[in-house]
């Protein structure tokens, strides 16, 4: 067994721990200062050729006139069923919690591309602001689903 000794004087001790929380410091600073992605702007969907034009670039190619336009309030707080909803557009990059309080807006239209449905197939686009804040794409019946606007790895 091997034993090491050293001496310290108290000044030694309090400056070794003074520059260990010194070197502590930098690093946390550094650290937070690495370079961010820059954000990404949203579109501005204030017309319906806006719109269509926003889905199209997602790849979904849908009727040029919404089936059905309508407007909300969404509540100061989220709960039931829009907390479960928020839930599908943080997987896709959008929050709803951005906009609670305000008026938003959602415009359905019918998808004419979904893949191994001909019909029956919706994409229903929310905007707050004249800005996209949540999507899906859903079908109902039998083989009803609900599923992103913004399909990841395609």
């Amino acid at each position: 067994m091997l034993i090491w000794t050293a001496k310290f004087s108290r000044k030694k001790a309090v400056a070794a721990v003074v520059l260990m929380g010194v070197v502590m410091a930098a690093l946390i600073v550094l650290t937070g200062r690495a370079p961010e992605e820059p954000e990404v702007p949203l579109p501005t969907l204030s017309t319906n050729e806006e719109r269509v034009a926003y889905l199209r670039s997602l790849g979904w190619e849908v009727e040029p006139e919404p089936i059905e336009t309508l407007q909300f309030l969404l509540p100061a707080e989220l709960e039931e069923p829009y907390r479960s909803y928020n839930e599908l557009q943080l997987s896709q990059g959008f929050d709803l919690t951005n906009c609670c309080g305000k008026q938003i807006s959602r415009c359905t239209y019918t998808v004419t591309n979904y893949p191994g449905q001909a019909e029956g197939v919706q994409a229903n686009l929310y905007i707050c602001e004249d800005a996209p804040v949540a999507g899906d794409v859903c079908s109902s019946g039998a083989r009803g689903f609900q599923e992103p606007l913004i399909q990841k790895g395609e």
